[in-house]
């Protein structure tokens, strides 16, 4: 599979999101999961101290096993994972990496990320304490998530000359264009990875959901509903003529929606690599298989072209 550069680490262009590990999927799966993405040639495993209750860190190191040097593994800190433990303060995120290291099984992560903005910590403080794991040889590669163009340019200008931020992990999709507008022209300017989350904005755009039919039974929309909230404004008819239209435009390619979805983001710059988590084998295979298709400048162009209708 193609790589991109996330700083010193060549990661897959398709990658594993592991937040469904511990939540939605017992151990037992997630093994066959990753199992399963090893095998089609995705390197790259994005988990964080939260997702599953702290459980996916756990299961994906158990799964990884003695493969952990193969292959490339980010996590995140920051939110909140019991009372008191949440931030960005220098002391807590040494105990949190302990933490993660320890259930992961490894004694490196090599992309450790601020899984969003701590405005009550000045984030040089945060930065100083992120280079300090560097130095230490806990950490490889540094990131954050959930940040502005103003949030990068302040961490990189306090970077001075430490260890700096080499990627931002934002939500991206055919169906939320917001990075568009200021994240990812700073991306390419400050030479940042951008990787997107929630791709395939939870389904959508994989064509699982019909309009006027209720989500299917263990799908992410039907088990959280602040997901079916989130995306409630693209479950319209008028929304789901835009993804019919997609799924056309795909089609007349000899492809599914779901490799639009991902095509269209590898086809942007700054986008080293799309994370979309998997449940079973099949949904890594096909996720993993998109990465050999390419769109061309008309197809970019037709896709303008239905968005803004």
């Amino acid at each position: 599979m193609e790589t991109r550069r996330i700083g010193s680490l060549e990661v897959s262009v398709v990658g594993l999101g592991c937040n469904n590990f511990g939540w939605r999927i017992d151990e037992a799966a997630t093994r066959r999961v990753v199992d399963a993405a090893i095998d089609a040639g995705i390197n790259f495993f994005d988990t964080a101290d939260i997702y599953g209750g702290t459980k996916s860190e756990t299961f994906l190191g158990r799964a990884l096993g003695a493969r952990r040097g193969r292959v490339l593994v980010a996590s995140k800190f920051g939110m909140e994972v019991a009372p008191g433990k949440k931030g960005a303060r220098p002391e807590y995120l040494k105990q949190a990496v302990d933490e993660s290291l320890r259930r992961l099984g490894t004694d490196y992560i090599d992309l450790y990320q601020l899984h969003q903005p701590d405005p009550s910590v000045p984030i040089a403080d945060t930065l100083g304490a992120l280079d300090d794991l560097v130095r230490a040889g806990a950490v490889r590669e540094i990131g954050c998530s959930n940040f502005s163009a103003a949030q990068l340019r302040e961490a990189e200008a306090a970077s001075r000359g430490r260890s700096r931020f080499v990627s931002v992990q934002n939500e991206y999709s055919l169906l939320h264009r917001e990075p568009e507008a200021e994240v990812l022209p700073e991306c390419e300017r400050l030479g940042i990875a951008f990787l997107p989350y929630f791709p395939l904005a939870s389904g959508l755009l994989t064509g699982k959901y019909r309009e006027g039919a209720a989500a299917p039974e263990g799908s992410r929309l039907a088990a959280a509903a602040g997901l079916a909230a989130r995306y409630s404004k693209h479950m319209t008819p008028e929304g789901f003529a835009r993804l019919d239209r997609l799924a056309a435009l795909a089609g007349r390619r000899g492809r599914q929606l779901l490799d639009l979805a991902f095509a269209w983001l590898l086809s942007r710059p700054a986008v080293a690599s799309v994370i979309a988590g998997a449940t079973s084998e099949s949904q890594v295979r096909a996720n993993a298989a998109t990465a050999a298709f390419k769109l061309t400048t008309e197809d970019l162009d037709e896709i303008e072209a239905v968005l803004a209708r």
